[in-house]
């Protein structure tokens, strides 16, 4: 049987923990990247967040591409990852587990929720 979206987030959601905006708020020290689109990121995004399209995380966080960005070469590097709902980003995290980074997290509700409610906490984890 073929696997759905749903399915594949599903999966991710098994092993990736995932934070609501408020908890984000009180997590310091943490890197809090957008996997969305650099359009999407351009139109707004977390104050101090880095932008790390999904489509290519394998390769910017890979220890010997030579595309890779310094930024993902620590895997002690505690992660927050987000998107427009909750989808890329448990995805995302997922992978960077995989890839052997220590702590890596989605953000329930992404960008949509964040414009309802994050930024009256204030959320600038830099």
């Amino acid at each position: 049987m073929a696997k759905s979206l749903a399915d594949y987030v599903d999966e991710a959601l098994k092993t990736v923990p995932e934070r609501t905006w408020d908890q984000v708020a009180r997590m310091e020290g943490w890197l809090l990247m957008d996997v969305r689109e650099p359009e999407e990121f351009e139109i707004g995004h977390v104050p101090g967040a880095v932008n790390f399209p999904r489509g290519m995380l394998e390769v910017r966080a890979d220890l010997e591409h030579p595309k890779r960005d310094e930024r993902l070469q620590n895997r002690d590097q505690r992660v927050i990852c987000y998107c427009g709902g909750g989808v890329r980003s448990a995805l995302a995290a997922k992978t960077l587990l995989e890839m052997g980074f220590t702590d890596a997290v989605s953000v329930k509700g992404g960008w949509t929720e964040y414009e309802k409610i994050g930024a009256l906490l204030g959320i600038d984890i830099t």
